[in-house]
């Protein structure tokens, strides 16, 4: 039986969710034991409610991580928190990444992704390594050491998901404790994107822990998003012509196979939608792909169009909970492919099916390394 989480690996989960958006666009599934925002009213209204918040109420910071670098760390990262020091933070992560010339992004993600291909053909590090590579570079990290950021930042990610395992807050707490004085050194550098937050966070008397915490956060969001961005991608070149403007064919692909699919709130307090009303203590499973093939907001939804006019996708989130980093996910994905094709990838490379990498809210589609033709 397909439900709302496990659509997710389905070969095309769509025709379930455009199913759920028109029958049930708002309502408590049994099967999960939340309640599921489907249609983009519903999923825009969750994002905006302010007794919805990110974490459950005294679970802040997952139970099994608390008191080492771990937990510590979750608990600076602003995507994980709801109160006016992190909105504040947050908005100085989106000023230095806006203030980010996006050439020199899309030159760094190209670097990293010829230095990739310089070995073979490796989807995976196309997909992982080279997205995280490059925010490390862009943050100062030194070229030395970006690998070795890279294996720590999928370690520590491990704990993110509720469903961690004991291994996976281990692997986390051991990573937490070697990626802040990595990136508190890139601050110390004077460039890059982890000094000029620091900077930032300083002039708006922010502590300077939250700052390089957040450093480490902006590597611990490229991973499994642009991961799911740059394979999804690669998909839909093979059905699709790409044309002349690849950001705009990324931005696309991010709405209609979206690489993050679902994301949770919390009830803090009660939250009435639709004439249904969410209790203190309920989850609600926010389904950001079928939002985004709403035809009340996208006409021809299910059209993959890169020339269309003010898409809406709430694949990066919304309003107060949207995501800063969303055009450097898009440069970033956009360079990857495009250097790929300057070595001679071919959508015909691509296995005929890829199989889905197991996760509760990420498309990430995986395959097998293939040689150039």
């Amino acid at each position: 039986m397909t439900t709302p989480l496990s659509a997710i690996q389905t070969d095309d989960p769509y025709p379930y969710y455009a199913r759920l958006t028109a029958e049930r666009p708002f309502g408590f599934d049994s099967e999960i034991g939340a309640w599921v925002a489907a249609d983009a009213a519903a999923v825009r209204a969750a994002f905006e409610a302010p007794g919805l918040r990110v974490r459950p109420e005294g679970a802040e910071v997952p139970p099994p991580l608390r008191g080492g670098p771990a937990g510590d760390l979750f608990g600076e990262l602003v995507r994980m928190r709801d109160d006016e020091t992190s909105a504040r933070l947050k908005r100085a992560v989106a000023a230095v990444l806006a203030e980010t010339d996006p050439d020199r992004i899309a030159e760094t993600a190209a670097a990293q992704a010829r230095r990739a291909l310089a070995t073979g053909l490796d989807y995976r590090e196309l997909a992982f390594g080279v997205p995280v590579a490059t925010v490390g570079a862009l943050s100062g990290i030194p070229e030395t050491d970006l690998r070795r950021a890279a294996e720590l930042t999928a370690a520590f990610v491990r704990c993110i998901p509720a469903s961690a395992t004991a291994e996976d807050h281990a692997a986390a707490t051991e990573a937490a404790a070697e990626l802040r004085p990595l990136l508190a050194r890139a601050a110390l550098s004077g460039e890059g994107l982890a000094a000029r937050l620091a900077a930032t966070a300083a002039a708006h008397r922010l502590p300077a822990s939250e700052a390089t915490a957040n450093a480490v956060g902006l590597l611990s969001q490229t991973y499994d998003a642009t991961a799911g961005l740059v394979g999804n991608t690669l998909i839909a070149l093979t059905g699709h012509e790409r044309g002349e403007d690849l950001e705009a064919f990324v931005t696309e692909v991010a709405r209609n196979d979206a690489p993050v699919q679902n994301t949770r709130r919390f009830a803090h307090r009660a939250w009435t939608h639709a004439g249904q009303t969410v209790e203190p203590g309920q989850a609600v499973l926010l389904l950001l792909a079928a939002a985004n093939r709403d035809g009340a907001v996208n006409p021809r939804a299910d059209v993959f169009d890169p020339a269309r006019e003010h898409p809406i996708s709430f694949t990066f989130g919304a309003g107060r909970h949207g995501c800063p980093g969303r055009e450097v996910a898009v440069r970033i994905a956009a360079a990857i492919v495009r250097t790929a094709e300057a070595e001679g990838w071919r959508p015909a490379h691509l296995p005929e099916k890829p199989r889905y990498l197991p996760s509760p809210n990420a498309r990430i589609p995986m395959f097998d390394n293939g040689s150039r033709r």
